[in-house]
């Protein structure tokens, strides 16, 4: 009887561990970093995440911006940006992700090294204001947050 009990009880136990299932998970890559601001990369997915000097929405100092790796999209990025520094005058570029509208704003300086980008990050429901601003980056940094 003793045994009887014995294998039921096992049984029972077997039966209840079966619930557990194992998920997949997509390991998260913390990629270049400058202070604050850092690019994240989830399977395909890549996040930049910065801090904002400027913002419509008070509450948090750190924005990001999100986007799938489509066509080799980072690689595009970083180039847009970095020949963006490249340009005589230098002017705003004006990007459309999924969710957001991106202007990489440009200032310039005599010396080139000096040249600094910043985001301005708009939400598609609301293009008509900038809701973020980054602070400025110079080249250097941008290939360190791209890391390159």
């Amino acid at each position: 009887m003793k045994r009887i009990i014995t294998i039921a009880v096992l049984m029972f136990s077997v039966v209840s561990f079966a619930q557990i299932k194992v998920l997949e998970t997509v390991p998260v890559e913390k990629l270049g970093k400058v202070n604050n601001n850092y690019i994240q990369k989830i399977g395909d997915e890549y996040t930049v995440y910065y801090t904002a000097i400027q913002s419509d929405d008070e509450s948090s100092t750190m924005k990001k911006f999100t986007f799938k790796n489509v066509n080799n999209d980072y690689a595009s990025l970083y180039t847009i940006i970095m020949n963006g520094f490249n340009a005589n005058p230098l002017y705003d570029i004006k990007l459309e992700l999924p969710n957001n509208y991106i202007w990489l704003h440009y200032t310039g300086s005599v010396i080139p090294e000096k040249a600094t980008v910043q985001f301005m990050v708009s939400n598609k429901d609301d293009s008509s204001a900038t809701s973020s601003i980054s602070e400025p980056f110079v080249r250097d940094q941008i290939n360190k947050l791209f890391q390159k």
